[in-house]
């Protein structure tokens, strides 16, 4: 299991939730309620989700992992093809919301050669194998690891902090499109559409 802390960016408000004890310690050692610290949270503003069309196409960074399901997931495997990395969690509300557009999507254009690729971050065996059972997903899913997460993080300003987290790759292996925060289904319609453009001839 990956243990790292990360921000649940909300699909509306962009709240981070993020509740690991019912009490936190201040910068003087001195501990305080959670819920009086839940206030003082909340009266900064919430973190805003982003999508950052890469104005400079970044390659892929290449991986190598085991699925969920026993199954190896390689970058290799989607060579010319394209394909979207989602760093989510089933405990993270966002993440949960839109699965099922990413299920749907998938259904939609597996057999054109595109495919999600699933990250769960801070998860066990057993929750993520009920989560994807219930949720339907129909792609690969991954644990991630400090690896993983730093590849992909080097893309990002900071590293990747909060989820869901998003990288679009086109079919020349190269990121184009950084999303975090949740989107809308058309939204990630048209991210697998552009992806899918055949790439353009060297002039």
């Amino acid at each position: 299991m990956y243990i790292h802390t990360f921000k649940c960016l909300r699909r509306r408000e962009y709240k981070m939730i993020i509740i690991m004890t019912t009490m936190i310690r201040t910068a003087k050692g001195q501990m305080i309620p959670f819920f009086a610290a839940l206030l003082l949270f909340l009266a900064f503003p919430a973190a805003q989700a982003t999508e950052t069309p890469a104005a400079r196409a970044s390659k892929a960074p290449a991986f190598s992992a085991v699925g969920i399901d026993g199954k190896a997931v390689s970058s290799r495997q989607f060579a010319g093809k394209a394909y979207i990395v989602n760093f989510f969690a089933s405990w993270c509300p966002p993440c949960r919301a839109e699965i099922p557009d990413m299920v749907a999507l998938q259904k939609a254009y597996k057999a054109k050669g595109f495919t999600f690729i699933g990250v769960a971050v801070n998860e066990n065996d057993d929750s993520i194998k009920s989560f994807m059972k219930s949720s339907g997903i129909n792609y690969p899913v991954v644990m991630a690891d400090q690896k993983l997460v730093n590849a992909y993080g080097r893309y990002v300003e900071g590293g990747i902090r909060s989820i869901p987290t998003t990288f679009v790759v086109n079919r020349s292996g190269q990121i184009t499109q950084i999303i975090t925060g949740a989107r809308s289904k058309a939204v990630f319609e048209k991210a697998i559409l552009d992806a899918m453009k055949p790439a353009k001839a060297a002039r």
